[in-house]
């Protein structure tokens, strides 16, 4: 302990993020990605490994490596020339070759099971040597949906689908229909691509893609209308089926749970592989790495079709389930534990996964497919954590006011005694959960001196559906009183200082700060960022809003103005005696800046202390996936403003 010190904000410039990775179709070999922030020139970096060897300088974006079908070379996306294009190099090293030179951004590519073709995914060709800039341009909206938080102005950036012929360079457009096609999968056959079809045009529900099939004359086949199958299917080996996670879009509850279906093609029949299976498929573990690449709900399957593999969220843990694709329902855990897990790739002999522990950064590991033999392939951060006093964390378990349990964690300082103070940080969501995964702002704010109470209130997944469903047209009452319940217990075990506590948190943990800013006073300070405030200009203004209102709420504004005055927080504001410190992404979709500043101004006119930090050009995950300026901003005001009012520096 002599030799340690507790972690620090800039930590965050030392860490490596694994972000996907790869198994070679023809040797032990495996490629994977990293992320880095280079702290002087202010910008993150992602670099290619093949096994120990650095394939690529660190000095770009290259990411998604895969190899192609005959072992001998790896495509990847590179913003090296500007826009972001794709690039071949051999696996034993040399220049790499780039294969695009498009004026737009590419988005994902697969290899042809010959590997002579590579289908890939970009944006709307544009004139010129930009796209308009739509901020100072006059432009005409048709679209229901126009603009999408992380993606800009649809028209720009929705991606249709290309052939590129890798012997010739020759490029193929099949697709030019408005909507976003993405997530490509060849059928094993090489004569037609699975893909998602999404951000329709004319469609409320912008997010909710239609999974469909294209051959190479550019014939389509639409497989699943009226579904949420989240982008990601798999073909089965004999090309007749597919795998996917998602469920009906049938009228029940947002929140309900996703299951693992087999589709026939040919009758349309699905099949439902995992209805006995509580919790559902998937992982919606809140984490701030930046590791996108690893959140894939994408099913593996085994060369017999007999199995697939994926992801299940059980409470606070996420692990990887052995799923029967015929027969007699059976799923089964292969790997256990406090942890996270994300499969990356498989063949018949091993997955390798990305692993992450409440004090460790995702790293690589590999297992045999039963789940025996397990084996750690990288060791990221492990250096530079060993020199970190780490925090320990209590489990917690408690009874809510209506006698439901609720399940959260306590991390304590490494430095000074308890009662600590503390701070409430709330995930968004509301549909996700916090658990055994790193959190670089749960480690700062420890770092810090302050004890950190994260919990999965109610409308978190991984408990069931009962859960996960149980706020619809009632924000502000099961949950906030899971939060309450959840500090008065942390009180009572002697962990949280009641006269030091602080409480934050982003999107949905930014809604629910501000509501409990307006209920009560037993904050010393408070830090919503992007939040929901006012849920009728939210449902106008919000990418998502119109669905997302009607699905949380159960009806349109003029149909029930009393629960949407309810339910937001604008309408208890001028209740705010909270030292608060709004955060606001400028280029928020999802949750627009009206909301932060609505709740602004009446904090201003009612005499509350508050300020708010903006975010220019900022995304809904700004803090966390955004510039790099703007993830340094967010760290230092988040300590400054908690140590100037929870501990009174």
């Amino acid at each position: 302990m002599a030799d340690t010190r507790t972690l620090l904000p800039e930590d965050l410039f030392e860490l490596h993020m694994l972000n996907g990775a790869m198994l070679s179709p023809t040797s032990d070999d495996i490629v994977y990605y990293v992320n880095k922030i280079n702290a002087v020139d202010d910008k993150e970096y992602a670099t290619i490994y093949l096994g120990d060897r650095q394939m690529t300088n660190g000095k770009a974006q290259d990411i998604m490596p895969k190899f192609s079908p005959d072992g001998q070379s790896i495509a990847f996306l590179s913003d090296r020339s500007g826009a972001l294009q794709l690039y071949s190099m051999p696996v034993d090293g040399g220049e790499a070759t780039q294969l695009t030179t498009l004026k737009q951004n590419l988005g994902g590519f697969a290899w042809s099971p010959d590997g002579k073709t590579i289908a890939f995914s970009a944006q709307p060709d544009f004139e010129g040597d930009a796209p308009l800039d739509l901020t100072k341009q006059p432009y005409r909206v048709m679209r229901t949906v126009y603009r999408f938080d992380a993606m800009g102005y649809l028209d720009q950036t929705v991606h249709n689908i290309y052939l590129l012929d890798v012997a010739s360079g020759e490029i193929t457009q099949l697709t030019d229909d408005e909507t976003d096609n993405v997530a490509l999968r060849w059928s094993p056959d090489g004569t037609k691509i699975l893909y998602s079809a999404g951000m329709q045009a004319d469609a409320i529900k912008t997010i909710l893609s239609t999974l469909m099939i294209i051959d190479l004359d550019g014939n389509k086949q639409s497989l699943l209308d009226g579904w949420w199958t989240y982008g990601k299917a798999s073909w089965l080996p004999n090309g007749d089926k597919i795998a996917f996670v998602g469920r009906p879009d049938d009228g029940a509850p947002i929140g309900t749970k996703s299951d693992l279906y087999v589709l026939d093609i040919a009758s349309g029949e699905v099949d439902n592989r995992s209805p006995g299976l509580a919790v559902g498929v998937g992982g919606r573990l809140s984490l701030d790495m930046s590791a996108g690449g690893l959140s894939s709900w994408q099913p593996q399957i085994t060369s017999d079709g007999a199995t697939a593999y994926v992801p299940v969220q059980t409470g606070g843990t996420v692990h990887l389930y052995a799923v029967a694709l015929s027969g007699d329902e059976s799923h089964q855990p292969i790997t256990s534990g406090d942890e996270a897990v994300f499969i990356c790739d498989m063949n018949d002999d091993r997955i390798i996964y990305a692993k992450t522990l409440l004090n460790s950064p995702f790293d690589l590991w590999q297992t045999d497919l039963s789940g025996d033999t397990t084996e750690q392939l990288t060791h990221l951060n492990e250096a530079h954590i060993e020199a970190i006093a780490m925090p320990e964390t209590e489990h917690l378990l408690w009874d809510s006011v209506d006698g439901v349990q609720v399940e959260g964690w306590y991390m304590k300082p490494a430095v000074g005694y308890a009662p600590y103070p503390t701070i409430l940080y709330i995930h968004g969501g509301p549909h996700a959960a916090y658990g055994y995964g790193f959190h670089f702002d749960f480690q700062m704010l420890a770092g810090a001196g302050y004890g950190v109470l994260f919990l999965n209130h109610r409308a978190s997944t991984g408990y069931g559906d009962e859960f996960s469903t149980a706020i619809k047209g009632d924000w502000g009452n099961l949950d906030y009183n899971d939060l309450m319940t959840g500090v008065d217990y942390a009180i009572e075990r002697g962990l949280a200082d009641p006269d030091k506590l602080g409480v934050c948190g982003t999107s949905g943990g930014g809604n629910l700060s501000t509501w409990i800013v307006g209920h009560t006073d037993r904050f010393k300070a408070a830090i919503p960022q992007n939040p929901v405030t006012n849920w009728r200009s939210f449902y106008g203004t919000s990418d998502i809003g119109i669905y997302f209102s009607l699905e949380q709420l159960g009806g349109h504004p003029h149909e029930i103005p009393e629960i949407y005055e309810k339910c937001s927080p604008i309408t208890y504001a001028h209740n705010c005696k909270t030292p608060t410190l709004m955060v606001q992404s400028e280029h928020d979709w999802r949750c627009p800046a009206e909301q932060s500043e609505q709740f602004y101004s009446v904090l201003k006119a009612n005499g509350c202390i508050v300020e708010m930090l903006r975010q220019p050009g900022g995304s809904h995950g700004a803090s966390i996936r955004g510039a790099v300026n703007l993830r340094r901003a967010h760290n230092d005001a988040m300590l400054d403003w908690f140590n100037t009012y929870v501990l009174g520096e």
